[in-house]
């Protein structure tokens, strides 16, 4: 059973700039609501018992959302205001199931999921990236679902613009299994739109093994000096290890960019 999630969160936001200097994105409102929130309430639903956030000294701001007490208890008794309790009620239930893991030099997302080593207990973990979101039918669980029926680890994916190829983790299908899921053949982290070897492009919600943390580990840093994600996995791809591509059915928001995140509000206030 897949009851941890990893999710990080130590990146500088450098897109939403100018909100990021003082503000982390995660934090920042889509709907009313914390964009990180909807992430974990797709966890929970999902079946999810622990979340491991990797954040980094500059983002301490997320930490303190949590554990910011002292403050709501003082409000709580001086407004005796109903909704004010129940958003640190709501809290108050995140926080039990939060452990924090610090990655203080931005590695990339595969050093970042690397910290977490220790503290996966299961032969398979859920990843999510916080940037991604997923609307109208929850990803995480469907994804769950092909995992315990294929067992095997799963990416959720979705045909993109060939010309925006180079934004993206771009997959080879080997062979079709189900309408909606298709085993990899390869994967590469933004290709060139002459050397992407499809317009199937991973989306941010992984199940992964723990045999690739062994991977991480051994993995060298490309040109930007960053540890990716995708590259470990190509590398247990070819030591046959099977990943499938899951087509989700629910909507995607790429709140990690100025337009994105707008446009992210004005859909989740329609549903």
């Amino acid at each position: 059973m897949i009851k941890q999630a990893v999710i990080p969160l130590a990146g500088l936001g450098t897109r939403l700039l100018p909100l990021t200097s003082v503000f982390s994105k995660e934090l920042l409102p889509i709907n009313g609501k914390p964009g990180i929130e909807y992430i974990i309430d797709e966890c929970i639903e999902a079946g999810i018992k622990e979340i491991i956030f990797i954040i980094s000294k500059k983002k301490i701001m997320i930490k303190n959302y949590f554990y910011n007490d002292v403050f709501f208890k003082k409000i709580i008794k001086k407004k005796k205001d109903i909704r004010i309790s129940n958003e640190y009620k709501k809290i108050l239930k995140y926080k039990k199931m939060i452990k924090f893991v610090y990655q203080n030099k931005p590695l990339g997302t595969g050093d970042a999921v690397l910290k977490t080593k220790k503290f996966i207990k299961n032969k398979f973990f859920l990843m999510l990236l916080p940037d991604d979101l997923i609307i109208k039918k929850n990803c995480s669980k469907a994804m769950i679902s092909v995992h315990k029926k294929y067992k095997s680890s799963v990416m959720a994916s979705m045909q993109v613009n060939k010309k925006t190829v180079s934004r993206w983790g771009i997959y080879d299908v080997k062979k079709k299994i189900s309408k909606d899921n298709f085993i990899i053949k390869n994967v590469v982290e933004k290709p060139s739109i002459k050397k992407a070897p499809s317009n199937n492009a991973v989306i941010g919600r992984y199940i992964l093994p723990l045999s690739i943390f062994k991977k991480l580990a051994k993995q060298t840093k490309n040109q930007g000096g960053e540890i990716h994600i995708t590259d470990s996995i190509q590398s247990l791809i070819k030591d046959n290890h099977k990943f499938i591509g899951h087509n989700f059915a629910g909507k995607y928001l790429d709140c990690g960019t100025m337009q994105g995140y707008i446009q992210s509000t004005v859909d989740i206030s329609k549903l």
